[in-house]
């Protein structure tokens, strides 16, 4: 058995709730050594050359912090097995401890070797793996996984992303990669590069640009522990779900503990406040519209709802940098692409620590 030092007991002993408390430690720890190191971190910037993805990928298995373009948002990415670099996630994000990774592969085998496989897993892959939707799966045992990845708990969130840059970088890596969203914690989701650039420059040790995400806002979230649960909308629609597995989802509850990304009360928040469901727009207000309506940037004058995710995190970037105290929003259709879309902007309007 391995000891851990922090803990004063062996790995294979310690508890949940002591691995939450080790992940505050570390990520404190790695928060301070990166201050230290302040000026002299340089972020460097990648294309998508097989020279960079292999530069990339060597970063990754040195235990460095590597943005990643994906289908959806970018990610943070950083080797999950390697707790130092999982820690350093945390601490270049000031992300909550409590809240857990998703963890990224290449395909479907190295997903098997993570997790306890199902017949619904199988099913709900074939038809949308590549692609954006999020798996939470019981952990195996001698998964090559920090626990500091899954805050403590004994399930996983995984997925094959579609974007075949990093896929390429995940292939020629060969480890899995914990990658939340390439932004502050709480702050709105980077679909650019540039907006990597802009909240984790100097934290970071590389950002590979392939040009803006399509989806534009992160992956569905299902837990198969029992009963199929939607535990965040996202790139999938419920609707589309519920048609490939034939039967209808449970909700997360308000009240449930944390268990997945994007859970927090308020998150994808502008440094301005958030207004919903505006009819009319005061003449101090940043104004975000939907269909035809007279606004300063439009999600989609045809109220497409796929454009309108698509556009969503980088028109709230763009707005917030109007300087207004407030953003806003048109109403959008609570259906299909219209469910993700509110959820992000509830978060991003709810009352802020």
């Amino acid at each position: 058995m391995a000891w851990h030092p922090l803990a004063g007991q062996c790995i294979d002993t310690i508890t949940p709730a002591v691995w939450i408390f080790l992940e505050h430690q570390a990520a404190r720890t790695s928060t301070e050594t990166r201050r230290h190191k302040g000026a002299l971190m340089q972020t460097r910037m990648l294309t998508n050359c097989s020279k960079d993805i292999a530069k990339a990928a060597q970063i990754l298995r040195s235990g460095g912090l590597v943005a990643l373009p994906t289908e959806t948002v970018y990610g943070l990415g950083a080797d999950a097995g390697c707790s130092r670099a999982v820690a350093s996630i945390y601490a270049a994000k000031g992300r909550p401890s409590f809240n857990p990774l998703i963890v990224h592969v290449h395909d479907v085998p190295a997903a098997r070797r993570l997790v306890h496989w199902s017949e619904t897993a199988d099913r709900l892959t074939q038809a949308f793996w590549p692609g954006p939707l999020t798996l939470v799966l019981p952990i195996r045992d001698d998964a090559p996984i920090s626990r500091l990845a899954t805050a403590g708990l004994d399930t996983l969130a995984v997925r094959i992303p579609a974007h075949p840059v990093t896929r390429a970088v995940l292939a020629c890596a060969d480890v899995p990669v914990a990658a939340p969203s390439a932004n502050p914690s709480g702050q709105i989701s980077p679909t650019r590069a540039a907006h990597v650039l802009q909240g984790l420059k100097g934290r970071i040790d590389a950002i590979m640009d392939a040009g803006p995400c399509p989806v534009g806002i992160e992956s569905t979230i299902l837990s198969l522990m029992d009963t199929p649960k939607l535990l965040r909308p996202g790139g999938i629609t419920e609707e589309t779900l519920v048609n490939r597995l034939g039967g209808p989802l449970a909700h997360r509850s308000a009240t449930d503990a944390i268990s997945a990304s994007g859970q927090m009360q308020s998150h994808y928040a502008p440094n301005a406040s958030v207004r919903l469901n505006a009819v009319s727009f005061a003449p101090n207000e940043a104004r975000l519209g939907f269909g035809h309506i007279d606004c300063d940037l439009n999600l989609s004058q045809t109220a497409d709802l796929s454009e309108a995710a698509s556009n969503l995190f980088d028109h709230l970037r763009e707005l917030d940098n109007f300087g207004c105290d407030q953003i806003a929003v048109s109403p959008i259709p609570d259906n299909g692409l219209g469910v993700a879309i509110n959820d992000r902007l509830r978060r991003a309007a709810a009352p802020r620590d």
